[in-house]
This record gives structure tokens, C-alpha cells and sequence, in this order.
């Protein structure tokens, strides 16, 4: 078994512990799996994630590091032998049996290895049942033989209802507890302590039972299954001929078999949720997804329906939208489409590189072209030949390389760096920006011929907040996807989360959604995730106005859109929106321009 031995340098004091979960918590706040008492540690500091046999050490906040072979590191693979520092602690990645000191001086005695050895098969044998209703059968049948019972059933919790899981000797028509309340299993489900009734007929508060006079039991226990702090269900085993039957030997016996049961069972019910949930959600997305973007919403319907037009052809396409809205997936889908899908997908951000690289970047050089070209080097343009292009924040380009494209996008040639000889190129292009082209054509920043070549046809993006459910239907694939890849065990929102995901204004968009649903998903430890969980305030979330003030917004955006588009013609304007000249008048006044 893989364990961490941490070490207190001050102290000396050493401690292993076992690595018994896939992802494992460092910091010196109480409740992390590793606790390092050291105030220049984070409260959560770094995790350890396992899959297989390999482990990977990262912190959690990008501003915090570890000490890995004398240097400052934020993540690295983490082998055996490996020792990483954490402030004053030193903790290493061990493998073998974890040393733990012996609670007793001697051996147990002969009855308790007996009882030990049961609980192991017991424990093996509802573990490897295949199906859910399967293990609920297991489990109760194995309690049934330990105990000598006659009857008995089990009830698990679902959304707050109460579900016949499995009987033994009981018909469902008999007895139906999963609605219908019964005194001994409702104190049970209150208290979360076991019940031993020794002679249920006679018992001045359960006789009247419903479980008790429809099954007539004479000796009944009833044990709570519990996970950590979640309330699973009830074990109910009964006997209609013999008081007295269970002492509290058996009672302990059975809380301590309940208890191992309780988390296999917590197990299985997670993975069976999980693998429902994870088919319900295909079943959704593929009903609602273009390729690997989701959406079902009114406005992604369109950009669903642009793509599948606009994908199969040559057109030179601009993606409009804000930033992290998903520009490079439409881009990525729109080469899925094409012809060209087999070819080269070629991006790069035309802001991120600076201006005097960006020319050799797109269009490579020739040898000698400059100092320190050593060599030929093939540029974006002719590494994408045959396939396409991405050319992300292409309103961030600068005019003289504008001039260049245009060039290129005309005569399908490009010229390298320094080279007198012309590359014929065979090419689509593909382009995003989170500007106002037409604003920028205004202003003199960007060439209106060059708006036309990269616009035959235009993609323009919603913003995340404009699209209704499919915050919801994103968020949640999200989850999915974050708790599968770090076994957390988040697997769904709270009704509070579910309205903060629809109020909230999402500046970032769906790359905001994203960091903020991840980092969630690792850091609790709660099945549903809460609003304080996403880091966002109810403060920030966008206020809802009333119907009147929205539509008002919206008339000022489009006379102004209207206004743009007829050169601001007042009377033109009036006349193509069939209002009174007046009222255009009116709303120049309300944005101040004239």
C-alpha cells in the first residue's frame, strides 16, 4: 500500500498515512486528509492525485509552492522515495505496510476472529454483487444468517422518501414502509440510534408498531445505516416466535456489520446514481450538443444550424463573441465539417504575440532574412496548407500586417520573411474577435477590405448569460466530468446553486463557469455544491428588473443599431422601422448623440 511518512523537522515526530483515496488533501486546516500544523501553509495547500500507480503532486493556489529536490515547484509527478517540503515538514511517498502500533498486548480471542472473519466475507460478498437491487438482497440475507432473524427488510432514504430496498419472508404487499410511517423505523430515522425491542407484543411504545402487528414480532432490532454524516437508510430484522431472540451482543454485532455495510452500500448507490446520471446527461447532450459544444437554447439553435450550412463549405467565417464564449470550439468545429477535416487545424492568437514576431509567425522567413534566422522556417499559413486556419483576435493585428493578409487572402500566395519567391497556398481561413469590427473600421484600426474578406459569412456567439438552461445543462456536465477526474464526491447543485448559475452575470462566460465549477469540485467535501462553493456572491449576481426597464434597453440598443446602419438618417430610420420621426428624435436625446 502507498502511504505518505511526514516528518516534523522541529519535532522529529513522525507519522504515516495511508493513501487509501485517489485524492488526497495537504494543509494546515483541520479536516485536509494530511494536516501540516505550519502558519506559512494555506488551509488547503496542495492535492495529491492518484490514478494507478502514478502520483501527482499540485498546489491548489497558483500563488503557493512546495520544496521538490531543493527548488520551488507548484506541481510534479511524485514517486516513491521522493521526498517533497512543506514549510517545516518534510512528507515522502512510501510504499508498503503502514506501521500502526498494536491495541492490545495478545492475541483476540477465538469468537472475535470468527466474528472478524464473517464480517469479511460478509463484506465480500455484497461488494461483489453486480447490481445495486442485487446488493441490497446480499446485504440483508447475510445479516439474516449472523443473526438467526426470521424476517426482516431494508429501507434506504432517496430524496428524502423512504424505499422498500429488500425483504426477507416479507411480502411488498404485506408491509409497504416506504411511505407509510412505522413508530419503531421513524424513531430509528429521528435519533439515528439502534432500537432492540425483546418482546415487541408487550412493549408499552412499539406494540402498536405497524411493522410489529403486521408481521407479529415478538423480538425486533433496527439499526441505522450511516456514511460519515449521511443517513442512508434502516436494517429492520424481526422474529415471530421467539422473546428475548436478540441480546445486545447481537445488537452491537449488527451495528458493527451495519457499518461496514453502510459504506459499500453508500458506494454502490453513488456509482449506480453516477452511471444514470452519466447516461441521462449523453442521452441530453446529444440531443443538445453541435460536436463538443452544448447547447439547446434558442440562440445556440442558430449557431448550431449556421455551422452545419456554413461548415461543408470554402466561406471565410468571423466568430464574433466575448471572451470565453467559446470562439476556438465553433472554429474547431467548423474544420469537423469541412473537406479539409483530415488536414491541418492551425490557431494563433494574434494579440498573445508581439508585433515584430508576429509577421515571421504567420508567414515564416528565409534563411538569412534577418539576424539569427539560421534556418528556413515554415510559418502558421503554410503549416496549415490544405486545411485551416484560426486566426483568434484578429481585431488585435496591427494595420501593417493587415495589409499583408489582405494580400494573402487575395491571391491564396504567401511570401516568407526575406524570400523573393511566392508559395502558392491552399487554405481556408477562420477568425474570431471579441471587438466591434465596424467600430474599429470607424476609428481607423482595422482595413474594411480586410473585414469583407474575413466575413462572407459571420458567426456572431451569445453570451453565457443570454443563454437560459444551458448554464445548467453546461454546469452540470462540468461537475460530471471535474468529480470523475478527481473522485470527489460532488454530484449535483443545491436549489441555492442552481438559482446563483441563472442570476449571475458570468463576465468570463463559459471559461469562467468552468474554473469556478472546478475548483469547487475539488475543494468540497459535500455531495451538492452551494453557492458559497462557486466562490461568487449573491451581491454580483445580475439583478432581475422589471419587463418595462428590459424592453426600454433593448429599443435604445436597436434604434441605435438602426441608426448606424443608415448613416444616422434620421428620417430613413423612422421610415424603415415604421415609427414617427419624433420618436427616433426622442431616443438620440436619451444616448446624448446628434
Amino acid at each position: 500500500m502507498a502511504f505518505l511518512r511526514v516528518k516534523d523537522t522541529r519535532s522529529s515526530e513522525v507519522k504515516d498515512v495511508a493513501l487509501r483515496k485517489p485524492l488526497v488533501l495537504i494543509g494546515r486546516a483541520e479536516g485536509n486528509d494530511v494536516v501540516l500544523d505550519d502558519a506559512v501553509l494555506a488551509p488547503t495547500h496542495a492535492n495529491l492525485l492518484r490514478k494507478g500507480n502514478h502520483f501527482t503532486l499540485s498546489v491548489i493556489d497558483r500563488a503557493s509552492t512546495f520544496l521538490f529536490q531543493g527548488m520551488r515547484a507548484r506541481s510534479t509527478d511524485l514517486r516513491v522515495g521522493e521526498e517533497v517540503g512543506f514549510g517545516r515538514f518534510s512528507v515522502m511517498l512510501m510504499e508498503g505496510e503502514v506501521k500502526t502500533e498494536s491495541r492490545s498486548g495478545g492475541n483476540a480471542p477465538l469468537g472475535e476472529v470468527a466474528q472478524l472473519k464473517k464480517l469479511v466475507e460478509f463484506s465480500r460478498a455484497i461488494a461483489a454483487e453486480p447490481s445495486l437491487e442485487r446488493t441490497f438482497g446480499a446485504l440483508l440475507s447475510s445479516v439474516v444468517e449472523v443473526t438467526g432473524a426470521e424476517k426482516g427488510f431494508l429501507i434506504v432514504l432517496r430524496d428524502g422518501e423512504r424505499h422498500l430496498a429488500a425483504s426477507h419472508n416479507v411480502g411488498k404487499e404485506t408491509l409497504d414502509l416506504s411511505r407509510i410511517s412505522d413508530s419503531i423505523v421513524d424513531r430509528v430515522l429521528r435519533e439515528k440510534k439502534s432500537v432492540i425491542v425483546s418482546d415487541a407484543m408487550r412493549d408499552v411504545e412499539f406494540a402498536s408498531a405497524r411493522s410489529v402487528m403486521e408481521l407479529k414480532l415478538s423480538s425486533v432490532m433496527c439499526v441505522p445505516l450511516g456514511y460519515r454524516n449521511e443517513l442512508l437508510g434502516v436494517l429492520y430484522l424481526g422474529n415471530d416466535s421467539v422473546r428475548n431472540l436478540f441480546a445486545q451482543g447481537d445488537l452491537a454485532l449488527l451495528e458493527v456489520f451495519a457499518s461496514q455495510a453502510a459504506v459499500i452500500l453508500h458506494a454502490a448507490i453513488r456509482l449506480d446514481e453516477l452511471v444514470l446520471a452519466n447516461k441521462n446527461l449523453r442521452d441530453q447532450l446529444r440531443n443538445t450538443s453541435q460536436g463538443g459544444i452544448i447547447g439547446a437554447s434558442a440562440p445556440m439553435k442558430e449557431v448550431f444550424r449556421v455551422l452545419k450550412r456554413v461548415g461543408p463549405s470554402d466561406l471565410s467565417v468571423l466568430v464574433l463573441g466575448e471572451t470565453g464564449t467559446g470562439k476556438e470550439l465553433i472554429a474547431k468545429e467548423l474544420h469537423r465539417l469541412s473537406p479539409r477535416a483530415a488536414k491541418a487545424f492551425v490557431s494563433i492568437n494574434c494579440g498573445a504575440i508581439p508585433e515584430h514576431l508576429l509577421e515571421s509567425e504567420l508567414f515564416g522567413y528565409k534563411k538569412g532574412a534577418f539576424t539569427g534566422a539560421i534556418a528556413d522556417k515554415v510559418g502558421r499559413f503554410e503549416a496549415a496548407d490544405g486545411g485551416t486556419i484560426f486566426l483568434d483576435e484578429i481585431g488585435e493585428m496591427p494595420m501593417a500586417l493587415q495589409v499583408k493578409l489582405l494580400r494573402v487572402l487575395q491571391e491564396r500566395t504567401i511570401d516568407r520573411v526575406g524570400d523573393v519567391r511566392s508559395r502558392p497556398l491552399d487554405i481556408r481561413v477562420i477568425s474570431a474577435t471579441n471587438k466591434h469590427l465596424d467600430e474599429e473600421i470607424k476609428s481607423g484600426n482595422f482595413r474594411e477590405d480586410l473585414f469583407y474578406r474575413l466575413n462572407e459569412v459571420s458567426v456572431p456567439l451569445p453570451a453565457l448569460r443570454e443563454r437560459g438552461d444551458d448554464i445548467l445543462l453546461i454546469a452540470q456536465y462540468l461537475l460530471t466530468k471535474y468529480a470523475e477526474q478527481y473522485g470527489a464526491r460532488a454530484r449535483g447543485f443545491s436549489a441555492g446553486a442552481l438559482n446563483l448559475l441563472k442570476s449571475y452575470a458570468w463576465p468570463g462566460n463559459v471559461r469562467e463557469l468552468e474554473n469556478r465549477i472546478k475548483k469547487a469540485v475539488i475543494m468540497t467535501d459535500k455531495q451538492q455544491l452551494v453557492p458559497e462553493d462557486l466562490g461568487v456572491s449573491v451581491g454580483s449576481a445580475e439583478a432581475i428588473r422589471t419587463l418595462a426597464e428590459a424592453e426600454e434597453d433593448f429599443k435604445m440598443v436597436y434604434i441605435k443599431k438602426a441608426l448606424d446602419q443608415n448613416g444616422w438618417n434620421k428620417a430613413q430610420t423612422a421610415r424603415i422601422l415604421d415609427v414617427d420621426p419624433r420618436t427616433i428624435f426622442r431616443y438620440i436625446e436619451k444616448f446624448g448623440e446628434g
